[in-house]
């Protein structure tokens, strides 16, 4: 039995306007948990949100992304899983308002027709699913990659969305959406599941229109409308008349604001006259790309294979360096991790082929927040007194 993909019924078309949709109880408290943790993407939008957040629990087994989230975000090591298969949620029943993770979904072993929780032995999805059984709470994101609705002619995900609805006991939505449908330039759809513990009327955000190039969001980019010489920075914003008190610093920005400083990209970026040449011819069976380059719209950032970045593959641009130098360049890890909507003041504190990794594994920021404003997340939040 295969569920039901994706509908355009899901979509709130009659309330468009989610971005000037102002919260409830924006001084509430959401208390947050998180699996697959990676560099705490849906942590990051409540920061750009301005929203009050309690972080309960956070996990993921990859070294260098505990790294970058202990030096992004208030957590102490009790509070950090590395393997899910050991994290007991217990504890936390009914105590988180929130919780995120998008589980890797290797082949599953569908066993008989049960198309359930006893169908995911073996994979980490079933982890997950325990993580929500076990702590209860009030809403859960459940993000992964657009080909889980495909996977095994549809039964992967009816055994994923089966398991939510009667296993877990929770009201169940899903759609596909892309982030360039939310204000990020960058071809990458993913599949949004969103659980309500409570039967809800809820519809996914809108789409809107997409005001950003990729050349927008490039370190040393000047061509562009959002460029301010006399400040040597780029302010996009959708509002013309914050242009030049963002752009002089006595604004904070919007959650849908980016301000970003133009600088030189160090010259280890630009690719040799030969390797560039490669490049262009299309590359090989392990390492292929476009010969198309400067793209307005990135091509999905993804994460590393073959002991290779990825996050900046097939999106390689060109033009004239400030040095005079002609050539072309894979994007950096800094533009790499503002084209998944963290801003400058995410601190990248690993390695370049580590950050690569985790900007192509992380979830788009600009599309958690767009779910979380259309929701309204904070009606799950409490009060600071409590």
């Amino acid at each position: 039995m295969a569920i039901a993909q994706n509908s355009q019924d899901n979509i709130d078309f009659e309330h468009p306007n989610w971005k000037d949709k102002p919260f409830m109880f924006p001084e509430r408290t959401i208390r947050i948990g998180t699996s697959f943790s990676g560099i705490g993407a849906i942590e990051y939008a409540f920061k750009r949100l301005g929203l009050n957040t309690e972080i309960l629990f956070a996990g993921d087994i990859e070294p260098n992304c505990k790294k970058a989230y202990f030096a992004n975000y208030r957590i102490n090591e009790e509070s950090w899983h590395t393997d899910i298969h050991q994290f007991n949620a217990k504890p936390f029943r009914n105590q988180v308002d929130l919780f995120v993770g998008g589980a890797p979904c290797q082949a599953f072993s569908i066993v008989g027709n049960k198309l359930g929780f006893e169908d995911t032995r073996g994979t980490l999805f079933r982890e997950f699913a325990r993580v929500v059984k076990e702590c209860r709470p009030k809403v859960f994101i459940f993000e992964n990659v657009q080909g889980l609705f495909k996977h095994d002619g549809g039964r992967t995900w009816g055994v994923i969305y089966n398991t939510f609805k009667d296993f877990c006991k929770y009201d169940i939505h899903f759609q596909l959406l892309n982030a360039r449908d939310y204000g990020i330039p960058q071809t990458r759809e993913r599949l949004y599941c969103v659980g309500f513990r409570k039967t809800t009327d809820f519809k996914y955000p809108a789409p809107i229109e997409l005001q950003y190039r990729m050349y927008d969001f490039m370190q040393d980019y000047t061509a562009s409308k959002y460029y301010s010489a006399e400040h040597k920075c780029k302010v996009l914003t959708p509002y013309p008349e914050r242009f030049d008190g963002l752009a002089a610093g006595n604004l904070e920005p919007r959650f849908d604001e980016f301000v970003f400083p133009v600088e030189e990209v160090r010259d280890k970026y630009y690719l040799s006259e030969s390797v560039a040449r490669y490049v262009l011819a299309g590359g090989t069976k392990n390492f292929k790309t476009s010969t198309k380059t400067d793209l307005d719209v990135a091509r999905p950032l993804l994460q590393s294979m073959h002991k290779m970045h990825r996050a900046g593959v097939d999106n390689y641009v060109t033009y004239k360096k400030d040095k005079g130098i002609n050539g072309i360049r894979k994007l950096t890890p800094r533009e790499c991790m503002r084209l998944m909507g963290f801003r400058d003041d995410y601190n990248i504190a690993v390695p370049d082929t580590a950050a690569y990794m985790e900007a192509g594994n992380s979830i788009v920021v600009d599309v958690l927040i767009a779910i979380l404003k259309q929701m309204d997340i904070t009606q799950y939040g409490i009060d600071n007194a409590q």
